[in-house]
């Protein structure tokens, strides 16, 4: 079998193995938050905050920020505090509150060795009680531990971890946002 057939043999199984009620749950919860959603993530899962944060303000009209988003402030925060409270000055310069929601999309989750903006983000935003929602792979680390909605994305191959949980986040933040609970604005196409 070649590299390409095994690869979306994987997807495929993936797809069939993420549980339908946990992403209605995650629909319903997400439905209920009242204030705004922060989303989180470094390297690729950055880059799929920002998609997530058009998507969520567009599609669903929910107030939604990446603090990945702004380089320069991001940079800033990183010089002048250290990388490790990126996140987290990001949240206390938003004055969150309970009302406000983390989103963290990770691929370990978080844990003291590696991630370490996401784990501080996360202990802030219980502090503040915020929801917090994830979508990660591996075991999940401190997002799994201390969120309150977290799917974890399974693993079917150790050596693709990163690219499919990477790629799953995206799969279940565009079910996300076209659904009915959620979708505000339809997509052109």
């Amino acid at each position: 079998m070649s590299h390409c057939s095994h690869y979306l043999s994987e997807v495929s199984r993936l797809a069939k193995l993420i549980r339908a009620d946990e992403l209605e749950e995650m629909a319903r919860q997400l439905h209920e938050v009242r204030g705004r959603v922060f989303f989180i993530g470094l390297g690729g899962s950055a880059a799929n905050a920002s998609h997530a944060v058009n998507d969520f303000r567009k599609l669903c009209g929910i107030e939604a920020y990446a603090p990945t988003d702004n380089v320069a402030e991001l940079t800033a925060i990183a010089n002048d505090s250290g990388w490790e409270r990126i996140f987290w000055h990001w949240l206390v310069e938003s004055k969150v509150n309970s009302k406000d929601a983390l989103f963290v999309l990770s691929v370990g989750g978080g844990t003291d060795e590696v991630s370490r903006p996401i784990t501080i983000a996360i202990d802030f935003a219980r502090i503040r009680r915020m929801e917090i929602f994830g979508i990660v792979g591996k075991d999940g680390g401190h997002t799994k531990k201390y969120g309150d909605h977290v799917i974890v994305i399974p693993i079917v191959n150790k050596r693709h971890i990163t690219p499919h949980t990477e790629a799953f986040q995206s799969v279940i933040l565009h079910c996300l946002v076209s659904h009915p609970l959620l979708q505000k604005s339809p997509t052109k196409w």
